[in-house]
């Protein structure tokens, strides 16, 4: 199970999870509060009227699984004009963490600004603070010139994953290389992608050389992830049918993920793309299956994905096991 988050910059729990934060933060820095009255006028106004505070920001909070009230929070600002957005305020209850909140509050909040086409997310962190400071390292955020010279404050900054559409020649020109090490990379990750282990470069090449004609026919469409070295992280296939009785409907394909970029909620992103594509040409339900019981599953139906039933040794897996096959729809509009 995981973390529940919502965006609620008005819930009754925000308050307190911001006291504890600020009164923590307070006495980190040798400047201790004992009330949320005696913290700093900014600081006070946060933890007494968070909606008000925080009007015009996201707020989320997370519910460890099995609770009914959020016991972690995290801010993230709206961006200022030149400016990437900031998250602030991550805060996780003691008697809460060792289950993934933090990483799951930061995780959405990254899917937010990338999906408001921010380039790259930016914080600060106290240097003492390992491990929050930690969890950012392993999120991809890196030390950057400071935009603000508190002693021992650390200024932290993370480019996002561009997701773009590629046309056919595109496709054809990082069909050989990142096109290709994305499919192998899944193969050999046990992903049940039409191929058995090992997947020879070449042959995965040869499979996108073909989804680019079928690009250039108007019958596929293909987007891709851009990490921020310029590699490919991602991609995702929308096949739309040539019968007659079905131009009403597409299908999700090839949503490939790099293991090294898991983690940071770019698949979602990548089948948010697609759908919103699907839906803006016109396309009314989409379809796909998945090997059951596979990590994607879960994917599918965090978005809203419906399973519509489940087929028996339907394919094999890259070791040659047959599986079983869930097949999902979506309805657009």
């Amino acid at each position: 199970m995981t973390a529940r988050i919502e965006e609620n910059r008005s819930h009754p729990s925000l308050r307190d999870l911001l006291a504890a934060y600020h009164l923590v933060n307070q006495a980190e820095k040798g400047t201790a509060a004992g009330t949320v009255a005696e913290l700093p006028a900014v600081y006070r106004v946060e933890a007494e009227d968070p909606a008000g505070a925080f009007g015009a920001d996201t707020v989320l909070l997370a519910t460890a699984p099995g609770d009914d009230t959020p016991s972690g929070c995290v801010v993230l600002k709206a961006a200022l004009a030149g400016r990437a957005p900031e998250i602030k305020r991550l805060w996780v209850a003691p008697e809460a963490r060792r289950k993934g909140l933090a990483r799951a509050l930061m995780t959405e909040a990254l899917h937010r600004a990338a999906a408001a086409g921010a380039p790259a997310v930016r914080l600060t962190v106290w240097s003492w603070r390992d491990e929050p400071l930690a969890l950012y390292r392993d999120l991809g955020f890196r030390s950057v010139d400071s935009w603000d010279e508190r002693p021992d404050l650390l200024c932290l900054e993370r480019p996002l994953d561009v997701i773009e559409r590629l046309t056919p020649d595109a496709v054809r020109a990082h069909a050989p290389a990142g096109l290709a090490e994305l499919l192998v990379d899944a193969v050999d990750g046990g992903a049940s992608v039409g191929f058995l282990a090992p997947l020879e470069a070449g042959e995965a090449a040869g499979w996108w050389s073909g989804a680019a004609e079928e690009a250039a026919a108007g019958v596929r469409d293909v987007w891709a992830a851009h990490a921020p070295d310029g590699s490919l992280a991602g991609v995702v296939t929308l096949a739309r049918t040539g019968a007659d009785n079905g131009r009403h409907r597409g299908e999700i394909a090839r949503l490939l993920v790099h293991r090294s970029a898991r983690g940071r909620g770019l698949g979602r992103r990548l089948l948010a793309t697609a759908e919103a594509h699907a839906a803006a040409t016109g396309l009314r339900l989409l379809v796909l299956d998945t090997q059951t019981d596979s990590p994607a599953e879960h994917l599918y139906r965090g978005a809203g994905w419906t399973a519509a039933g489940t087929i028996p040794d339907f394919a094999a897996d890259p070791a040659g096991v047959l599986r079983p096959t869930t097949l999902y729809y979506k309805r657009l509009g």
